[in-house]
């Protein structure tokens, strides 16, 4: 901190009997005002915080290891207080947060994602949200290591993705979508030129060859808007062996299905949706959505066409995060597209610790995909389905 702020905190705290301990506190809380964040400046920093969610001025909760706790040593002033350090987060962006723009969705220079909302959509107050950008990335053996899927469930994944099979993972929010699809993305091979798509760019893949893209919102003038949908259109002319979409939820999806059944295989995505079902269903009416005057039938082929498997990940009351379902998509049943599960996690039961225990299962079938991944020469899974 600055010699002359200190001199001047001194000068106001003259005729206090303070301890070097006490002196130290103050320092560092206005420190943290002038060149920091604030209140929150110090859980920022903190590796561990995996999420920071501030609802009011006395109601600060984290995110550690999977578990949401309040923050009792974290306060502020007031209100007004909250939206100070809100914009001082956001002013190096250009961008600004008042009445008039009362939301604000932003990546911080650490690459963590910045959600605030304020009066008068919020009616408690101003609410700020922050996920954390981790320095170290997950790797597959972080997920063995800590029970979100078992290796054989490892092995068929990493198949699946050298094999070029088109993947959509779903989950509900805070799930580790976004997680897996980063892990999975580490497989792809180092030769193969890459496009990632994204809002807020997450994803952060190792290989050489890689493209990623970023949305745009619209400026002050309702211009310059830039839409997952539009880059995923420019993606399949910036010849791409691979396209990997952070998150679709709206018209993207027909182009992005378009992209997988034109050529474009192995291309992988994550969307909120409860099911493998469900996801199915929220894909068709995400092609409605985009304007298409296609029958239903018509959709559900070029959907059926397009993915080869769905992953269903859970985060459970314990703060764990599962891989509850791996289905492929195996043709119709009438006129439903039939899913096929192939690995499942049944939940048995909750400790006194509130740990929730079960049990991975492996589905006693052989699976279609299997066929198509031997057909690509990765010939390594006969233990587990021969």
């Amino acid at each position: 901190m600055d010699e002359f702020v200190i001199r001047q905190i001194d000068k106001t705290l003259e005729g206090y009997d303070l301890s070097n301990v006490e002196r130290s506190y103050i320092y560092d809380l206005i420190d943290n005002e002038i060149n920091g964040y604030g209140p929150i400046t110090d859980l920022l920093e903190n590796e561990s915080i995996t999420e920071i969610m501030v609802n009011g001025p006395n109601e600060v909760y984290i995110e550690m290891d999977g578990k949401v706790i309040k923050e009792d040593s974290v306060s502020f002033i007031d209100d007004e207080h909250i939206i100070r350090t809100i914009q001082r987060m956001i002013q190096p962006f250009g961008r600004t947060i008042d009445a008039a723009n009362p939301m604000v969705d932003a990546r911080l220079e650490d690459g963590s994602r910045l959600n605030a909302i304020i009066p008068p959509l919020s009616l408690k107050g101003p609410i700020l949200t922050i996920r954390k950008f981790k320095d170290e990335l997950a790797n597959i053996d972080d997920f063995l290591r800590m029970g979100t899927l078992t290796p054989q469930m490892a092995r068929f994944l990493e198949a699946c993705v050298h094999a070029k099979l088109n993947m959509i993972i779903c989950g509900g929010t805070g799930s580790g979508k976004t997680t897996l699809l980063n892990v999975l993305s580490s497989f792809v091979d180092e030769s193969e030129r890459i496009i990632t798509i994204e809002d807020a760019a997450e994803l952060r893949l190792k290989q050489s060859h890689v493209i990623s893209l970023e949305t745009r919102l619209v400026n002050y003038e309702g211009e310059g808007e830039i839409t997952i949908r539009d880059l995923v259109r420019n993606s399949l002319r910036m010849r791409p062996d691979r396209i990997i979409v952070g998150e679709v939820r709206g018209k993207e999806a027909f182009d992005m299905l378009q992209a997988m059944n034109t050529g474009h295989s192995g291309s992988m995505s994550t969307m909120h949706a409860n099911s493998p079902v469900d996801a199915l269903n929220r894909l068709e009416a995400m092609v409605l959505m985009a304007g298409m005057e296609i029958p239903v039938r018509a959709i559900r082929q070029y959907i059926e066409k397009a993915i080869d498997v769905i992953i269903q990940v859970e985060r459970f009351s314990d703060g764990r995060r599962r891989v509850v379902s791996i289905c492929e998509i195996d043709g119709f049943e009438g006129d439903d597209i039939r899913i096929k599960e192939i690995f499942a996690y049944r939940q048995t039961g909750i400790l006194s610790n509130g740990e929730v225990v079960g049990e991975f299962v492996l589905n006693d079938f052989v699976p279609a995909v299997y066929e198509k991944i031997k057909a690509h020469g990765f010939d390594t899974l006969k233990d587990i389905f021969e």
